[in-house]
C-alpha cells in the first residue's frame, strides 16, 4: 500500500475537526429544545450568525490556504497538535461537564444551578479558551499562517461582544456572579 501524500492528511484532519463541529450542532440543537421547553432564556441573537459565519469562514480559509499553499505538515507541526489535542481534552471535559446545559447560544434557564464542576471549577470559560486555541492552532498544523492570524483577530472581536453578553444573561437570571466573581474568565485573564 503507497503512503498518503501529506496533504490527504491535512484533509482527513480538518475532515475531521468539521465532523465534531457538526456532532456539536445537533447535540446544541437537542440541548436547545431541552432548555427552551424548560423556560431558558436565550440572549446574543443579533451576533450569533455572525459568529456561525466567523467559523464558517475560518474552516473555508483554512481550506483554502492548504489547498493553494500544498504545504500540510512540518517537522514542527508536533508543537500545535499538542496543543490541539489538549483542547480537545479540555473541550470534552467542558462540555460533559455543562451536560444539557452546554449550548453554542446563549440559553440561560432562570434559577438554574451555575455549573461548578469540571474545568469550571477554575476558568469562567474554558470552552472560549478551547476555541481561541483552535483557531490559532489548527492552522498552524498545516502552516496556514494567514488563517491563524486573520480568525484569531475576528475571533477575539466577537469574544469581546460574546462573553460579555453571557455573562450578563447569566447574572440576570442565575447566581453566576456571586459564584464566579473570583474566578478567571480564561487561564491567564
Amino acid at each position: 500500500m503507497g503512503r498518503w501524500p501529506p496533504l490527504t492528511w491535512a484533509y482527513i484532519m480538518m475532515a475531521l475537526i468539521i465532523i465534531q463541529r457538526l456532532v456539536e450542532v445537533k447535540i446544541a440543537r437537542r440541548n436547545e429544545r431541552w432548555l427552551k421547553a424548560q423556560g431558558g432564556v436565550e440572549a446574543g441573537t443579533a451576533h450569533y450568525p455572525w459568529m456561525v459565519a466567523l467559523h464558517c469562514g475560518f474552516f473555508i480559509s483554512l481550506l483554502i490556504e492548504v489547498t493553494v499553499s500544498n504545504i500540510a505538515f512540518s517537522r514542527w507541526s508536533a508543537i500545535p497538535l499538542a496543543i490541539v489535542v489538549i483542547a480537545q481534552i479540555i473541550r470534552i471535559w467542558a462540555l460533559s461537564s455543562l451536560g444539557k446545559y452546554w449550548n453554542t447560544k446563549i440559553i440561560v434557564l432562570p434559577e438554574a444551578p451555575v455549573i461548578e464542576k469540571g474545568p469550571y471549577r477554575f476558568l469562567r470559560h474554558p470552552n472560549y479558551m478551547v476555541v481561541v486555541a483552535e483557531i490559532a492552532f489548527v492552522p498552524l498544523l498545516f502552516q496556514a499562517y494567514w488563517t491563524a492570524i486573520v480568525f484569531s483577530l475576528l475571533n477575539a472581536a466577537m469574544l469581546m461582544i460574546r462573553i460579555p453578553t453571557e455573562e450578563a444573561a447569566l447574572q440576570g437570571e442565575t447566581d453566576y456572579g456571586e459564584r464566579f466573581k473570583e474566578k478567571k474568565r480564561f487561564w491567564l485573564v
